[in-house]
This record gives C-alpha cells, sequence and structure tokens, in this order.
C-alpha cells in the first residue's frame, strides 16, 4: 500500500497521531533521571493530597492545588516514589495531545496537517516535559478545556450536547485558573471571547450564560468553601504580603525588545488573512474560520503575557508555537489548493517539525556519539601541535568550582523514594548519615521534623509527620511561597526547641529561596551536625544542613 493509499484510509489518519502521542509520552517510562531542581514542590503536594489533605486546609500555597491533583491520584495509586511523578507526567502529555488533536478536528483541519501539528506539539510542548510543573499543568487545563469549548460550538448539534460541552469546557477553565491565577485567567477571557462571537453569529445567548455562569458559580463555590482558610491571604492576585507580577512597561519591553517568534508568527498571520479573505465581512460571517484565527491569535497574547507573569523556566510559554504552525499550515494549503499532494505535506511538513526541533532528540542521540567529540579544554593532538577548535579557542578563566560534582559521577540511591533517580554521590552519603543518627534509628515516640530542603520524600524514608494547617506553607520560598509572618512562626518554634531535627537548604546565590533568617536563627538555637551538597548543579549549588538541639 502506497503512502497515498495509506492517507486515504481514514482508520490509519486515526490511529497514526493517536499512536505518535502515547508513543511519544510513553518513552520516560523507560529510562532514569538525574534529580530535578525543585521538583520537591511537585512531590510534596502531591504526597499530601495522597494522604487526604486539601489545599488551603492543610497547607498554605500561593498556587492553585488542582497542580497536584493528578500525582496525587497516581501517588494513591503508584506509591510515593519520585519515579511515580514520571509516570503522572506520562498521563497528563497523554490527555494534552488528544487534546490538542480534539481541537484540530473541530476546526477542520485535514488530518495530514493535524498529524504534522501534532508531531510539532508532542515535541516542542510534551516530549521533554518529564516531570509535573504547575507552568506546564496549567497549560493542559486550558487546552482540554478548548477542546470541550470547541467541540460545542462548531461539533456538537443538539442542544443538550451544545450545553454539556460548555460545561465541561468550563469546569476544565476553573481547573486551569485553581492552578495557577495568570495563564488561568487568561484561559477563561479567552473562551469568554470565542463564546461570545459564536453567540453573536448564531444569536444563542444562552451560550454565555452557560459557560460564564458555570464557572463563576464553580468559582464562588471553592471561595466559599476556603474561605475561612486563608483563601484571601495565599490566593495571589497581586494584594499584600504578594506582590504584583505584571506591569504594562514589563510587557512592553519583552514584547518590542525580544519575542521574536510571536511577532513573526503575528506578521505571517496578517499576511495569510490578507490573502485569503479580500474582505473583513467574509471572514466574520465564516465561524470556523473565525474561530480558528481568535484562537490562534489569543494563544499568541497570552503567550506574550506569560513571558512576563512567569519568567522562569524562559521556555514556560513554548506551547504556542504549535497553534501559530497549525493555522499557517492550515492556510497556506488552502490557498494552495490541488496544488500540492497530501504525501509532499507530510513528508515535507514531518521532516521539516523534525529538523526545527531537532535539539529536543538530538541531545539523546548525541550521548552515544559523545566519545567522538572535541577537547573542551586545551589540548595537543598526537604529534604534539597546539588544538584549535570550536570547545577550545577560548580559555576559561573563572574560578574552578572544586564543590561542582560532575553529572557522570552521580549514582542511585538505595531509598526507594528516589528509585530510578540519580544524585551526587555525596547528597547521598549525606541522607544515608541522616538516616543511621542515632536520633533517626532510635527515636521514641513521633521525631518532631521541620525539613526546608528539597529532599521531601525523606518524609517517607525516615518517617516522619508533615506539619499541617491553613497557616503553613508548603513552600518556604520568601516573599512567594511564604512571607515574615510564617518565617516569625518558624523562628518562634526554634527558639522554643520544638523540633527535634531541622534541615536547612542554604543556597546563597538564590534570593531567600530557603528564608535566610530562618537559617540565622537556626545558628544561634541549635547545633549544626552536619552538612552535604544539595542535589544542585551550576550557580545555584547550595548546602544541606542537618541541626539537632542543643
Amino acid at each position: 500500500m502506497t503512502v497515498s493509499q495509506l492517507l486515504q484510509n481514514k482508520r490509519f489518519l486515526q490511529i497514526t497521531p493517536i499512536a505518535l502521542i502515547v508513543l511519544l509520552a510513553m518513552v520516560p517510562l523507560f529510562s532514569t533521571f538525574p534529580y530535578r531542581v525543585n521538583i520537591f514542590l511537585s512531590w510534596e503536594g502531591a504526597y499530601r493530597i495522597s494522604n487526604g489533605e486539601l489545599p488551603l486546609r492543610d497547607f498554605g500555597t500561593p498556587l492553585g492545588g488542582m497542580y497536584w491533583v493528578i500525582p496525587g491520584i497516581f501517588f494513591k495509586i503508584f506509591g510515593p516514589q519520585m519515579i511515580t511523578l514520571i509516570k503522572a507526567q506520562v498521563f497528563i502529555n497523554i490527555i494534552s495531545g488528544l487534546a490538542f488533536r480534539s481541537i484540530l478536528k473541530s476546526l477542520g483541519v485535514n488530518s495530514v496537517v493535524a498529524f504534522v501539528a501534532i508531531l510539532l506539539y508532542c515535541l516542542s510542548f510534551s516530549f521533554f516535559n518529564f516531570w509535573p510543573w504547575y507552568n506546564h499543568t496549567v497549560i493542559v487545563y486550558e487546552i482540554v478545556a478548548f477542546a470541550f469549548l470547541f467541540k460545542g460550538l462548531l461539533v456538537a448539534k443538539s442542544n443538550r450536547n451544545i450545553i454539556f460541552n460548555l460545561v465541561l469546557s468550563a469546569l476544565f477553565m476553573i481547573c486551569s485558573f485553581l492552578t495557577k491565577q495568570d495563564a488561568g485567567a487568561m484561559a477563561f477571557l479567552l473562551g469568554a471571547g470565542f463564546v461570545t462571537y459564536a453567540a453573536l453569529q448564531s444569536k444563542r445567548w444562552v451560550d454565555i450564560a452557560v459557560y460564564l455562569g458555570t464557572f463563576l458559580l464553580l468559582l464562588l463555590f471553592f471561595i466559599f468553601v476556603f474561605a475561612n482558610q486563608g483563601f484571601s491571604y495565599w490566593f495571589n492576585h497581586g494584594q499584600a504580603p504578594h506582590s504584583a507580577r505584571i506591569s504594562s512597561t514589563d510587557l512592553l519591553n519583552e514584547f518590542f525588545a525580544a519575542s521574536q517568534w510571536i511577532k513573526f508568527y503575528i506578521f505571517v498571520i496578517a499576511i495569510l488573512v490578507f490573502v485569503r479573505f479580500r474582505q473583513w465581512k467574509s471572514l466574520w460571517s465564516t465561524k470556523q474560520e473565525m474561530l480558528f484565527l481568535l484562537l490562534t491569535l489569543g494563544i499568541l497574547l497570552e503567550a506574550a503575557v506569560f513571558q512576563v507573569t512567569s519568567y522562569t523556566p524562559p521556555d514556560n510559554n513554548i506551547f504556542f508555537h504549535s497553534f501559530a504552525i497549525v493555522y499557517i499550515l492550515y492556510a497556506l494549503v488552502d490557498i494552495a489548493k490541488d496544488k500540492i499532494s497530501s504525501t509532499k505535506v507530510l513528508v515535507i511538513g514531518s521532516l521539516g517539525i523534525l529538523l526545527w526541533w531537532s535539539g529536543v532528540y538530538w541531545k539523546y542521540i548525541s550521548r552515544i556519539i559523545s566519545h567522538g567529540k572535541p577537547a573542551k579544554e586545551m589540548a595537543v593532538n598526537a604529534s604534539g601541535e597546539n588544538v584549535v577548535n570550536k570547545e577550545t579557542y577560548m580559555i576559561d578563566l573563572s574560578p574552578v568550582d572544586t564543590n561542582m560534582i560532575p553529572e557522570s559521577q552521580w549514582r542511585f540511591s538505595k531509598l526507594k523514594s528516589f528509585h530510578k533517580i540519580y544524585m551526587p554521590q555525596p547528597t547521598i552519603d549525606g541522607m544515608e548519615r541522616l538516616l543511621n543518627m542515632d536520633l533517626v534509628k532510635n527515636k521514641t515516640g513521633e521525631l518532631r521534623v521541620l525539613n526546608m530542603s528539597e529532599l521531601t520524600p525523606l518524609a517517607v524514608e525516615i518517617p516522619y509527620k508533615l506539619e499541617s494547617g491553613s497557616h503553613y506553607p508548603l513552600w518556604y520560598h520568601l516573599g512567594v511561597g511564604m512571607f515574615n509572618k510564617q518565617a516569625e512562626m518558624f523562628e518562634q518554634r526554634i527558639v522554643r526547641n520544638e523540633y527535634d531535627l531541622v534541615l536547612f537548604e542554604y543556597i546563597p546565590s538564590l534570593n531567600n529561596f530557603y528564608p535566610f533568617r530562618v537559617r540565622d536563627t537556626l545558628l544561634n538555637h541549635y547545633n549544626r551536625v552536619d552538612a552535604f551538597p544539595a542535589p544542585r548543579r551550576g550557580e545555584t549549588a547550595g548546602a544541606i544542613e542537618v541541626y539537632i538541639k542543643k
């Protein structure tokens, strides 16, 4: 059977993109991983939820609790090992890809263009996201919400199905908003814009009422339930003690000084729109086309804002590529009509995407062939000549960090919680010393522990009971995840010697990622009996210090 014949087989066109989504998502299940910096936040939230705790009621956080729901369910099923987070993310990536595919189907994108777009989506947004992270999960919930929204606005025929899909869309918009406020709020507003346009076209005003009403009712219900659990204190909408992360100056600076891809896509899309539609009325009156354009421009707008409100890591807004490219390909194929075959679109499009995003998979291939790479330091060849190449033409005069532990020297721990996760050997040695301390081995009763480090799975290994309450912060970053009120609480407890054991991660280069003021109090009132490297690399390297009562 030829490629052309395969592309005419409806079953093949339905199964292939689903298989692509599932297979690429499952790749991490067959690998091992270095300890990821900051993944402690995903682990502890999921662990607490799997133990029946609720955000705000049992722990305070500026993030929405929906971030931990899926990992928490997976912890309940598979156990609280770090590797379970990988399994949860595999599921999230599959759902994400299927939702994106559903959007393309609702918008009438032909199967070949959709396959190329799904390949791009998987490579650029899903494949390298091995770990659950709030900046990714919030977008996944949004994409699921859009999948239901466009199915309701463009595919569903009966009034019942339309309303059902709009309700589900509003539900997942709430999930997005209760994962992270900035992207969640923008997603809701975009959805409101799409529903309003569709209502203007069809005169179905009930759709606006259903979408807005469902969202607001669910939001009010959530606020009502948690109103007395510190909702207004923890939920960050720019109020004290939080600080607003958005300003018009920052947005303008980032957009006009950078944002090259976003501006390029807007430019190309504008050209395609002018070429395809001679009159504004013909575009406005074509519901499917207009919603496709609004979605694409809306995603680009969201990405421009998200890169400012969620500035680290720098590729948080990378989801926009897939939406922009699929619109461009869709428009180009429409312009070309029958001048280009589906086979050519598939082959050229797929190879182009694989070439464009080769950096995603090449790093894995390069590990296999790395033995032949050029030297990265001053060297001479076999004949005694000085070797000068791309890697050696500059001499590194920066001070040598004698504390840096190359990843080649990272090892696997025997601890069950860290199964398939490798870390620096000194970190593993430090954890073993900790677990062999008389205080830990011979504990009588319940050991009171304050763990201000990223080795949160030690709660399972020691074990100890996590403190809880609406006043207790899940995240110890001063000014982000906790504030002076919580710092004072910890200082008072340290002064009163309430903790048997304290772990504190000291990272000098990060602005109070773990509060320096708490460490100062520890140094005055507790004995530091050990310290070992945190599982970090580069400029944010730190040490985990072990304190006991004097």
